[in-house]
């Protein structure tokens, strides 16, 4: 039986930043979080593409030495 009270819509997470949108009415303590959290992204998204690379230079390694 389905809770008619549950609702199974998906969350929608606020987002911190959007890129492009206007920044006059932020603080400067709200850019200073936004800088933050933007580095701290910028750090995990390469550290993913590091991983990738080295997944690739291992597969490139395999398939040379036949």
């Amino acid at each position: 039986m389905v809770d008619p009270f549950l609702d199974e819509r998906p969350i929608k997470r606020k987002t911190t930043h959007e890129l492009g949108q206007d920044l006059s009415p932020l603080s400067i303590d709200e850019l200073g979080v936004r800088i933050v959290a933007l580095k701290a992204e910028i750090t995990r998204l390469e550290a993913e593409m590091d991983r990738k690379h080295a997944v690739k230079s291992a597969a490139s390694d395999i398939f040379k030495q036949r």
